[in-house]
């Protein structure tokens, strides 16, 4: 009897049935990334929330409102999708169950993802796992299926979530283990090892393919890396591996932030996506004899990419911090193009026959999966769409050049940019873009109803 890893519904149901399994966590992703859903017993789950062969069933009801929050679960006016007149009413959840499985940091406990659809059964398009769901379907349409890898950095703290609230997250380099770059450093990251082999464990045993960890450009800073997969299964394992993380640093008394710059004076932590085409049985469609090995639809795709990057950088960087990030010589891009293994640029060009892909490294660790790989595919296809050439490589540091493509300076800029791009509204879709750039003005909007500390300390006195 499994115990671990993902499961079936008849596996599940065995679990339930010898008290193995009493908990059932069912969730979705808002559009900030974060899981939202119910903790059901395991014997409702079995019962009601899926039916005997688990296509139907009632699924689980929440409010719609959900779709339209901000981080601190503020309702936003001014959408069309829900709003007061429509009186926030309910959709649901419906169980994907081939993301069921067990989660082994919490007892007794599994978990399984939700697509969000309406009572009749179709979908939410503003759902964010819906927005990349459409995307994938049109890949199909062009015959392609798209492979996507995702690297999520973090900082870790050795205080709780709490602990550094209290403190109003002052001092924060006290709290992390080391207090130099432990990039690739082994001693170093063993000071952290207590929390990352559980990391690493613990999400081998939810059935996420684990790769390595390692350290990163900062001190308490690391990563870990799952294997690649289709796009919908890596934005699925990316949202259970981004949660579970927090869930284990909190049992173990600690702290992790996906925050996209903790400190300005320390690298910022990344989500570099891989992503790769494939035809649609199974062969890799980006190597070929083009300049640098390089196919023509892979040319294209990378062209999309270069196109467009600019005009969705708010699929990447969805917070007023996030563009922090982009700083010369931090190991973030500041400039959108690409070259062979430079990582100085926003597109870099990594691995050779079948395992060649483009690493977008624009996108920070704060950017919901489902949204940021959506807009990495649909700037690719449209590059295959209307046959684009990624041009010569960049050669040289990208932080230093002139005549480039900048990387919006800030979220202002960014919105600017995504508010007057009919390619993002077509491509989205009209719903999909309105609810997006509803969001991410609404960051910029309250970011300007607040006064900082920088501000009062720099003009309170001496102004």
């Amino acid at each position: 009897m499994p115990t671990t890893g993902s499961i079936d519904l008849p596996a599940l149901r065995r679990l339930v049935e010898t008290d193995e399994i009493d908990t059932v966590v069912v969730a979705f992703t808002d559009l900030l990334g974060r899981l939202m859903g119910k903790r059901v017993t395991g014997q409702f789950f079995v019962d009601h929330v899926v039916d005997e062969d688990g296509t139907g069933g009632e699924g689980i009801e929440a409010c719609n409102y959900l779709l339209t929050v901000d981080v601190d679960m503020n309702v936003v006016e001014g959408y069309e999708y829900t709003n007061w007149d429509g009186g926030y009413g309910d959709f649901r959840g419906r169980p994907d169950l081939s993301t069921l499985r067990i989660t082994p940091w919490l007892p007794k406990t599994a978990m399984v993802l939700c697509d969000v659809v309406e009572h009749d059964g179709s979908p939410v398009p503003v759902s964010p796992r819906q927005i990349l769901q459409r995307q994938l379907e049109r890949a199909a349409e062009f015959g392609l299926r798209v492979m996507i890898g995702s690297e999520l950095e973090f900082f870790a703290y050795s205080e709780t979530y709490d602990e550094l609230a209290a403190q109003s997250y002052r001092n924060l380099e006290a709290q992390t283990s080391s207090w130099y770059n432990l990039d690739y450093h082994v001693f170093q990251t063993t000071k952290d090892e207590p929390l990352l082999r559980e990391l690493r464990n613990q999400m081998l045993a939810a059935g996420l393919p684990v790769e390595f960890s390692k350290g990163e450009a900062a001190p308490g800073q690391h990563e870990l890396n799952l294997r690649y997969s289709d796009a919908l299964t890596m934005a699925d394992n990316h949202t259970i591996y981004k949660n579970g993380a927090k869930e284990i640093a909190h049992l173990q008394g600690k702290a992790i932030t996906f925050m996209a710059k903790p400190r300005i004076d320390q690298p910022g932590s990344s989500c570099h996506i891989h992503s790769s085409i494939w035809s649609t049985d199974g062969t890799p469609l980006c190597p070929g004899d083009g300049p640098h090995d390089m196919s023509p639809i892979f040319r294209s795709w990378m062209g999309g990419l270069l196109a467009h990057s600019r005009e969705l950088a708010v699929c990447f960087a969805p917070f007023v911090n996030s563009y922090k990030r982009y700083q010369p010589d931090s190991w973030a891009p500041t400039a959108v193009v690409w070259s062979p293994d430079n990582r100085t640029c926003g597109l870099r060009l990594v691995g050779h026959g079948a395992s060649m892909r483009v690493e977008s490294r624009i996108p920070g660790a704060d950017c919901n999966p489902y949204i940021a790989f959506a807009a990495v595919v649909a700037a690719g296809l449209d590059g295959i769409d209307r046959g684009l050439d990624c041009g010569d490589p960049y050669l040289g540091n990208a932080y230093t050049g002139d005549d480039v493509q900048r990387i919006p300076w800030n979220i202002a800029e960014a919105i600017g940019l995504f508010q007057d791009s009919t390619f993002a509204r077509e491509a989205l879709g009209e719903g999909v873009h309105q609810h997006l750039l509803h969001q991410v003005s609404d960051e910029w909007r309250s970011f300007n109803n607040t006064v900082t500390e920088w501000e009062l300390r720099r003009n309170f006195e001496r102004i």
